[in-house]
């Protein structure tokens, strides 16, 4: 869902920055190929990414939500010369598709990829995290906070995506939607953490940004 007007959405993508070629290509295989192609964060939100991934110029980022490999795409584009990005999906079938793109950007070598469940696999990652994107099944959001939050520092970033759910989030929950709960729960444990201190854009499905104090 996006909160702009179509015409003003499609006038801020004509003004930002184009969005490369790879990503293109990568966009036009999700749609013709994969389900769900809604998830990809597409080129308005991927710019976002792409631009605060460059202020940051992080040396170590994690994903947790890979999908098709757009977004950690997009992160990589502002990662320290010698980064890492560590992105983590439980879709074993997106695998070869996303280490196809991942290989045909030349930072094939910096993105590894992680198969499996986002709860057993960060606890196994040794690194300090400089930035975090969380894009991954919203029901688990409130516990990848408590996972990440000992792997990050003073000036790290997180980075939390359809966080108003398709505005969802300012509507009466119906008792059987856990996501709508799990977000709302989520986005009052930002905005209340002593640690962080956060705000809402309201780009597309809504993107976080909270930063450690």
């Amino acid at each position: 869902m996006n909160f702009l007007p179509e015409k003003i959405d499609e006038y801020v993508q004509d003004h930002s920055q184009p969005e490369p070629e790879l990503l293109q290509k990568l966009s036009r295989e999700t749609w013709q190929k994969v389900l769900a192609p809604r998830m990809l964060s597409g080129h308005l939100q991927g710019r976002v990414l792409s631009m605060l991934s460059k202020l940051i110029n992080p040396k170590y980022i994690l994903e947790i939500g890979t999908y098709t490999g757009y977004s950690a795409l997009c992160l990589a584009e502002g990662m320290h010369d010698n980064g890492i990005i560590h992105t983590i999906d439980h879709n074993e079938e997106l695998h070869d598709f996303q280490r196809k793109y991942f290989d045909a950007s030349g930072l094939g070598k910096q993105i590894i990829q992680h198969t499996g469940e986002a709860s057993e696999i960060i606890p196994t990652l040794s690194e300090t995290f400089d930035l975090v994107f969380i894009d991954a099944d919203k029901q688990n959001y409130p516990l990848y906070l408590d996972l990440i939050l000992p792997k990050l520092k003073k000036g790290s970033v997180l980075l939390s995506d359809n966080v108003l759910w398709s505005g969802k989030v300012v509507e009466k929950v119906t008792q059987d939607d856990a996501d709508t709960k799990a977000l709302l729960l989520y986005n009052k444990l930002l905005n209340e953490h002593p640690a962080l201190e956060t705000v809402i854009l309201p780009i597309r499905d809504g993107l976080t940004i909270s930063r450690v104090r």
